[in-house]
């Protein structure tokens, strides 16, 4: 008898979508991508030549895509401003859900998905937070957990974006939530992971500068941020986010302990390979997301699996993805009125005296 295959679908087709959809198919041994939606033309050509050889159905209708025969679980790929809706269409059809990050630039649309999933307790719904996966970030996750640094107390996270002079940017923030909720949000959620997913905020401090693309500040964004997140008990996260490295993607994260520190990607590398030239000596680092966590996404889509066919526990909380986004759109506020935020020790927000 041949092994179960979890029979899954691909909706969004677009440059992350289309990479997920490519993993499903030939990188993920326990499941068989049977089905994708996509809305957009070239993206249909796309799937035309790329899936649809493979016996891939290709839907223009994602209700219709949910009713496909045998359809067991759905990764949503589109457009952030769509997860949410889908993800709930999905759950309440029955379907497993891996969901791309965020799960809505909303607090209250990113529970409703929890709530619709809490509905269903027998289906595996996941939020997508790809670093999770990572090898080196997993590495460092069990020294801390080992004891290795002693106890956490500050974390310093980036997430440093080539620049991309076509613009494509400065558009997609009019539906982003904002750079901390589209950059940082990976930063903050690893924040969550390693200082403790119970960890409660107590102020939100954020800045920021429109450095190459002054067209940002009509959505109320910028292309450099810096946000300063201070948790009750002791620990402090302070975050980076940038869309002008020249060189290439640098996405890195210290974790400094009591008793040393742990650094992952503090020099980052596409391979072991160094230039040694008449103008000095240097290497080549990863030019996009991907580049740096092409793996990761493997990792993942191969743990969603097994989580779906073998009944296993996910190893990520859904509901780590709302305190993500709550802490996002937070340092978000702040950028954009100049205000530190204060909560007290339940979480909740309170309002400060001014003088």
């Amino acid at each position: 008898m041949a092994p179960q295959k979890l029979k899954i679908a691909c909706a969004g087709l677009g440059r992350m979508g289309a990479r997920h959809a490519l993993n499903l198919l030939s990188r993920t041994p326990r499941a068989e991508l049977v089905a994708t939606f996509t809305p957009d033309a070239k993206e249909v050509d796309w799937a035309r030549r790329e899936l649809e050889p493979s016996g891939v159905t290709i839907y223009t209708n994602y209700d219709e895509m949910l009713k496909h025969p045998g359809l067991q679980a759905v990764l949503i790929a589109t457009v952030t401003t769509a997860h949410a809706e889908e993800a709930i269409k999905a759950i309440n059809a029955d379907k497993h859900v891996l969901c791309e990050k965020p799960l809505s630039t909303s607090v209250e649309v990113s529970q409703s998905v929890v709530d619709a999933a809490n509905r269903k307790p027998h289906l595996k719904v996941m939020c997508g937070f790809s670093r999770r996966f990572d090898a080196s970030y997993r590495d460092a996750h069990d020294r801390m957990e080992a004891g290795s640094i002693g106890r956490p107390s500050v974390f310093r996270s980036q997430t440093c974006d080539r620049l991309d002079k076509t613009g494509f940017f400065v558009a997609y923030a009019e539906f982003s939530g904002g750079i901390f909720v589209d950059c940082n949000i990976h930063d903050i959620d690893l924040a969550l992971w390693f200082l403790g997913q119970d960890s409660v905020v107590k102020s939100v401090a954020a800045a920021g500068v429109c450095a190459v693309q002054p067209e940002l500040r009509r959505h109320a964004d910028v292309d450099n941020g810096v946000g300063v997140v201070e948790f009750w008990g002791g620990k402090l996260a302070y975050f980076y986010s940038s869309r002008m490295m020249a060189a290439g993607q640098h996405d890195m994260t210290e974790i400094v302990g009591t008793e040393g520190k742990l650094v992952v990607n503090g020099n980052p590398t596409g391979s072991l390979v160094e230039m040694h030239e008449p103008t000095g000596v240097r290497r080549e680092i990863p030019h996009d997301y991907w580049g740096r966590f092409q793996d990761a996404f493997v990792t993942e889509a191969n743990e969603f699996t097994a989580a779906c066919l073998d009944g296993t526990k996910l190893p990520l909380k859904l509901s780590g993805a709302v305190q993500a986004v709550q802490i996002g759109r937070a340092l978000q506020e702040s950028l954009n009125s100049g205000q530190k935020i204060y909560f007290d020790e339940t979480g909740r927000r309170i309002e400060q005296a001014r003088l």
